[in-house]
């Protein structure tokens, strides 16, 4: 506690100040002034059952990023299905298979039908099955939550409640938006890697408020308490606004004390942190956006294909119902093998045109399978077989991370590597900040090799430099 005492003095002086580089409260850094819509967020920090009711509950931190659940799974999925036009098409077909007209039963129509659609919804559900272990495998991580009297449990992430306060250890993730209290280093600082918001690997600095540096340890934390009013949760990953109210102070809090969800700790041995936005109200998860239901382009085309068949089915059918109304107004009744068999009174000589109405529909049906049914289950087969390939292919395993490659989704399988144009702001998103030339065509004409040249160089070099040195005569050598 002395050890305490004498960190709080010297973060007192204005020494400690001027050594940190942090700028100093003054008259012209003053708090935020709150008015309006979209700056309500109210904070009751180490009190998060003052979060349990109106108007001050917020969401839960559990997160999911699966397309369905048990309540829409039945009526999303069937409506996914039928988006695809063969399986639309033999819907109506299985339901004009009830009526008499049908040249076929119902059963022969709708099974396969029912089998078709069931096993791509099959598919679906498995897929999505997984998404939702992967969000579970993420909402069961733990965190360090401080209980009662400066006690720190273990907790579920998605336990968490705004107004926690947690402590994150080296290399893991902020469960939560937090607000930086204090770390392991004496001037409050900490090392955040941002990679999984934005892509950048280099290291940025967070700073704690200096009012609250001196809580370093657990015990600190035994009634510690504070107000944050800032602004509403919303998907802007640079900016923050807000007020601190702590020991009868208000402090202005801008993005450097901020510490977002999905971002990792790093060279920092620990931090404390107080849970501001939690679950779909962080950052993170403003940003994200529901699973699309995306269609690739072989499947657009499939459909483009199934609408050339269709017409062509068309076609045909009409000119069956042509040769019917023919043969029905002339002389069918004398070609007894070509008779109908009429249990409904439908195809009635004396009305011709209306019996080739009837017979159309039945060609319709009677052709049908012009259009395969099975055309959907083998490509949906094929792209289950191919993110197994995927899943246990080692030329996409990552050595140095232990990582192999993961195929969330086998919808657009085929969309892998159909790449025309790559746009990039610098080499590092794509490099990992080392690009090597090694060869390029450009309007025909090759230039470069294999070997990067830096390595040709230096091999040019190396020989230019062995040509240089003096030769010996061997012969002079032999003599001696």
């Amino acid at each position: 506690m002395a050890r305490g005492r004498i960190r709080a003095r010297i973060r007192r002086s204005h020494l400690y100040t001027f050594a940190c580089g942090r700028p100093r409260t003054s008259e012209e850094e003053r708090p935020h002034e709150f008015e309006g819509p979209g700056f309500s967020r109210i904070v009751n920090c180490n009190q998060p059952d003052m979060h349990t009711k109106k108007p001050l509950k917020y969401c839960s931190n559990y997160i999911s990023t699966t397309k369905y659940n048990i309540i829409t799974f039945l009526p999303k999925a069937i409506f996914e299905q039928f988006r695809r036009v063969a399986n639309l098409y033999f819907l109506l077909a299985a339901v004009l298979s009830l009526t008499p007209i049908s040249p076929f039963s119902a059963v022969s129509m709708i099974a396969p039908l029912a089998f078709v659609v069931g096993l791509s919804m099959a598919k679906e559900a498995m897929e999505d099955w997984r998404r939702f272990i992967q969000d579970m495998k993420v909402n069961l991580r733990k965190a360090n939550v401080h209980k009662t009297d400066g006690v720190f449990n273990q907790k579920p992430w998605m336990k968490l409640r705004v107004g926690d306060v947690v402590k994150v250890e080296k290399d893991k993730f902020f469960p939560a938006d937090l607000l930086l209290l204090s770390s392991s280093y004496e001037d409050g600082i900490c090392y955040v890697e941002t990679m999984n918001l934005d892509g950048e690997t280099n290291l940025k600095v967070k700073r704690a408020l200096e009012t609250t540096v001196s809580l370093d340890d657990e015990e600190s934390f035994k009634d510690f308490s504070g107000i944050i009013k800032c602004e509403d949760p919303n998907p802007s990953l640079y900016t923050f606004v807000g007020n601190f109210e702590y020991e009868r102070q208000i402090y202005p809090l801008d993005p450097s004390q901020i510490l977002l969800r999905d971002s990792k700790l790093r060279n920092t041995a620990y931090i404390y942190g107080v849970v501001i936005f939690t679950g779909f109200d962080s950052k993170v998860m403003q940003n994200s956006t529901k699973s699309p239901s995306k269609r690739s382009r072989i499947e657009k085309q499939m459909d483009k294909i199934i609408y050339i068949l269709f017409t062509l089915l068309v076609f045909i059918s009409c000119i069956s119902s042509i040769g019917f109304i023919v043969k029905t107004k002339y002389n069918l009744p004398d070609w007894w093998y070509l008779q109908v068999p009429d249990k409904e009174g439908l195809y009635d000589p004396g009305k011709p045109w209306v019996s080739g109405f009837y017979h159309l529909i039945t060609a319709l049906i009677l052709y049908g399978y012009l259009i395969p049914i099975s055309l959907y289950v083998s490509i949906e087969v094929v792209k289950v077989l191919q993110a197994l390939f995927i899943n246990h292919d080692i030329h996409m395993y990552d050595h140095e991370t232990g990582t192999p490659a993961q195929a969330r989704t086998s919808n657009l399988n085929e969309e892998l590597g159909q790449v025309d144009t790559v746009l990039s702001d610098k080499t590092g998103t794509l490099t990992c900040n080392q690009m090597d030339f090694l060869k390029c065509s450009i309007a025909g004409t090759p230039y470069g090799m294999r070997a990067s040249d830096v390595e040709l160089a230096a091999a040019k070099q190396m020989a230019m430099e062995m040509d240089n040195q003096p030769k010996w005569n061997t012969s002079f050598m032999a003599e001696k």
